[in-house]
């Protein structure tokens, strides 16, 4: 397993780098696509295999008997997690940001409240928004750079007509993973309110050494009466074109509830992502994962060094994800010219700050699951796009 292999992906439908010249002015050849959350790696070989086998019979019909799919799923919860999860919790959706979305449908109301632990993922804003539901910030606070959880201060902000909280975990962007006391603090706070909490553990598998994700069922058991989890290969494994994701609901009444809106909404699982999902998880996929991690934690370890010596910049511990946060608030430059130096001096596209909410304006989001030579070159732009601060 190589990660070292570029791996050209221009002209091939790629919103990461076919978008780079219309959304940030940079050719393919020019510019370094370090935005949207997907790797520059090919998934491990058992999925490729899979795929093949699917193209080898040509006949691509509806997909029935999940039993595979399901006893994989549980396999990796288990043996990765030490979660035990039954085959009925499991429900299939077009990804997570679609997981999400069915979420909030089936458990608030137009005109209710969504928490969101800011900065956070972007998408859930806005697809709160889009269904007439309204987001209530509960800011993360940072010490020593790394963001922290104060529900003391969150209560200040609540208007009375929040019924869900969605939780990132690990945190999305900052790379948190989060302890198990941060969680059951979490927990303690949904219950306090009457929240449905809904876990968003997409990045659970993407965990650097010395860490350890827990699951949010591990650590607050008392609130499966209101506690939805959410997982995914795509992340994982590098397969978000299959557009599959997991939300997983122990509760019997939560499950009737999101399996209403599954039906009423006509959401049936696509093929090739259901037999994409079945090979990753497995051992073979397990053994990649590995390698994966030792990978990125190498690249984690290149940007970081070269980030932190230029002054005025500041990225992230990552804990998990591969997508560093970098703060320039240092800098004392404006939001705009920082970004400015970034995006047209150095020529790499990242995610502003700003997109995921209260605290993240100081910030740019860099994905680093890339080649390391392209992390070294980043590396090097940004030291040469803010030589004059050295």
């Amino acid at each position: 397993m190589t990660f070292d292999t570029p791996i050209s992906r221009a002209g091939s439908h790629c919103v990461k780098w076919d978008m780079l010249e219309p959304l940030y002015g940079l050719k393919p050849d020019e510019g370094l696509a370090m935005w949207v959350a997907d790797m520059e790696f090919k998934p491990p070989q058992v999925v490729q295999d899979a795929l093949q086998k699917m193209l080898d019979h040509g006949v691509y019909g509806y997909f029935g008997d999940d039993t595979a799919y399901l006893d994989a799923i549980r396999w990796w919860m288990s043996n990765r997690h030490g979660w035990e999860v039954q085959p009925d919790w499991i429900f299939t959706t077009h990804g997570l940001v679609n997981g999400t979305a069915l979420c909030v449908h089936s458990y608030t109301q137009p005109g209710d409240a969504v928490i969101l632990m800011t900065p956070v993922y972007h998408a859930f804003a806005r697809i709160i928004k889009a269904a007439g539901r309204e987001v209530t910030e509960c800011p993360l606070t940072l010490q020593d750079g790394l963001a922290q959880i104060d529900t003391a201060d969150w209560e200040k902000r609540l208007t009375g007509r929040e019924k869900m909280l969605i939780l990132c975990s690990p945190h999305n962007p900052g790379g948190r993973v989060w302890t198990t006391d941060e969680l059951r603090a979490v927990a303690d706070f949904c219950v306090k309110h009457d929240l449905i909490l809904v876990s968003d553990e997409i990045h659970h598998d993407l965990v650097y050494p010395g860490q350890k994700h827990t699951v949010m069922a591990l650590a607050a058991p008392q609130i499966a009466d209101r506690l939805v989890i959410m997982t995914a290969t795509t992340k994982t494994f590098n397969i978000a074109g299959a557009h599959i994701g997991n939300v997983i609901i122990a509760d019997p009444a939560l499950r009737k509830t999101f399996a209403n809106t599954m039906n009423a909404m006509g959401i049936s699982p696509n093929s090739f992502g259901m037999h994409m999902a079945t090979a990753a998880y497995s051992p073979e996929g397990a053994a990649w994962v590995d390698a994966l991690m030792r990978y990125l934690d190498g690249n984690r370890q290149v940007f970081d060094d070269g980030v932190n010596a230029i002054p005025g910049l500041r990225s992230t511990r990552l804990e998990a994800t591969y997508l560093a946060w970098v703060d320039f608030s240092g800098t004392g430059m404006a939001q705009g010219e920082f970004i400015d130096r970034v995006q047209k001096t150095a020529k790499i596209a990242t995610n502003h700050g700003a997109s995921f909410g209260t605290g993240g304006e100081t910030f740019l989001r860099f994905n680093l699951a890339c080649p390391r030579a392209q992390v070294v070159d980043a590396v090097a732009r940004l030291e040469r796009a803010f030589a004059d601060l050295q």
